[in-house]
């Protein structure tokens, strides 16, 4: 094919595939910025005006097309992970892969590159196809050919499943959190006995004196210690998680229905939450699931210390460190799966810590992150702009923050004109302003979306290079020898 003969378009070089006899490619018009999926031979399926001169069908990025492709190229559809390291990578944005793909290649690690969760979408503004249309679009535009994923997350009802199905998606983690007894911590004996009657021991196909006698004197023998069920712990695991589980089982019948002979990997989440998850309550919920018939490949437990957005870890990083080792004990114990951390963006000095006790079985979720480059971008090429996003995210805080966990202070934020232009960035750096900022990303959009996706399509080539060495620093301790 001759690429002079598409004049003024601009043809991304990675894209260019020949596959089966015919030629894809993706290329975007400079003037406009639209983006166009071009095919060379039998463009069956797809729907797009001819280009005379070079012989193309030039296509617009619809759903309709994106199907058609990920039915001729099928590196293009998002496939089950398994036991492999992922890092998750959310892009409330729809334009960050290219950079993800950018980090991720040659280092072993799976990505996830569509990775949403239902609040996400709310905010954002998006449905499930469309993250995982963008995410496809992105692998095809860097040339991205190894397997990758698509995480539909934190779903907490049976209702939302359908759509990611739909779509596409090969990862689903199920949020139990809202069937979490937290106060179990600090219940005395006779709370814990009124409330073990309380648990739904018809959907666990269990009862009090099953547990008890499954349980009970149990001696499990982790790396140094012996882990050991009296009835205190025993009652407050399942007075904590009992619920839980079987909001889990009933989420994960329902998506097995959905999916049919379709493989899936699963994930349980019970990381937001407000009490730290034991290894007797990790045992008990990783036992029970096996018990139960859920096939799962990754569990989330919630961790000592605060795992807040957007930032660096808080807490005794030697408190953590050990409880890391605790986990990864008890996983070990068990088999088959990965230990997954939640709120998993800027956290380097957690790295370090999961690779040397969980090795490979990590996998990696961010979100916001990219969204934060993405403003260290604007801050850069649009100080003004910049200005106004972060005057209005200070404002909109104390509203957006209600669903995070987040501990920033809007009054330690400087006002945006008291900060020198080529100071701007470095706002993205500082603890404040980057969790005021990673939290207010959905009003933000509401007001400011387009303006925001003009300003980083005409500096894509930044974007993509200020996201990779991003990705790079978060991927680096756990690439692949």
């Amino acid at each position: 094919m001759n690429l002079n003969a598409l004049g003024d378009l601009a043809v991304y070089p990675d894209s260019l595939v020949e596959h089966e006899g015919l030629t894809y490619f993706l290329a975007r018009d400079p003037a406009s910025g639209e983006k166009w999926l071009g095919v060379v031979g039998d463009a069956a399926g797809f729907e797009g005006k001819p280009h005379a001169a070079s012989g193309a069908l030039l296509c617009s990025r619809t759903p309709a097309n994106a199907a058609a492709l990920r039915a001729r190229l099928p590196w293009l559809s998002p496939v089950p992970l398994g036991l492999r390291t992922v890092a998750g990578m959310g892009d409330r944005l729809g334009l960050a892969t290219p950079g993800h793909a950018a980090a991720a290649r040659g280092t072993g690690v799976a990505p996830m590159f569509a990775q949403q969760s239902v609040r996400e979408n709310v905010r954002t503004r998006r449905s499930p196809q469309q993250v995982l249309d963008d995410a496809m679009w992105g692998a095809f535009q860097a040339g991205w050919r190894e397997p990758w994923g698509a995480d539909a997350d934190h779903l907490k009802e049976t209702d939302v499943i359908a759509a990611f199905v739909e779509a596409g998606y090969s990862f689903f983690t199920v949020d139990p959190g809202d069937h979490v007894d937290g106060e179990a911590d600090t219940d005395n004996k006779a709370t814990l006995d009124e409330k073990i009657q309380a648990v739904p021991w018809d959907a666990l196909d269990s009862s009090p004196e099953d547990l008890r006698g499954r349980f009970l004197g149990l001696e499990v023998p982790l790396n140094g210690i012996t882990l050991v069920f009296d009835e205190i712990k025993l009652l407050r695991a399942a007075v904590k998680y009992g619920a839980a589980l079987a909001h889990v089982l009933k989420l994960y019948r329902h998506l097995c229905s959905l999916m049919g002979d379709r493989p899936f990997d699963f994930e349980v989440s019970v990381d937001e939450t407000d009490t730290p998850t034991t290894i007797h309550e990790h045992y008990y919920i990783a036992t029970e699931l096996q018990r139960l018939g859920v096939q799962w490949v990754s569990l989330a437990p919630r961790f000592v210390g605060r795992f807040e957005k957007g930032v660096d870890f808080i807490g005794d990083l030697d408190e953590l460190d050990q409880d890391i080792a605790r986990h990864v004990a008890v996983m070990q114990y068990i088999g088959g799966y990965k230990l997954s951390l939640h709120s998993g963006s800027d956290k380097f000095s957690v790295y370090p810590l999961a690779v040397r006790h969980a090795g490979k079985l990590v996998h990696l979720k961010t979100a916001g992150t990219s969204y934060l480059e993405a403003l260290r971008v604007i801050a850069e090429v649009d100080p003004a702009f910049f200005r106004e996003i972060l005057g209005f995210s200070r404002n909109r805080y104390d509203d957006d923050r209600a669903s995070y966990h987040v501990s920033a202070r809007k009054e330690n934020v400087p006002s945006p004109a008291d900060v020198a232009d080529a100071d701007l960035p470095d706002l993205l750096d500082q603890f404040d302003a980057r969790q005021v900022l990673h939290v207010a990303y959905g009003s933000v959009l509401d007001r400011y979306g387009r303006q925001l996706h003009a300003v980083l399509e005409q500096h894509e080539a930044r974007y993509i290079a200020v996201l990779e060495r991003h990705f790079a620093r978060h991927i680096a301790p756990f690439r692949q020898a």
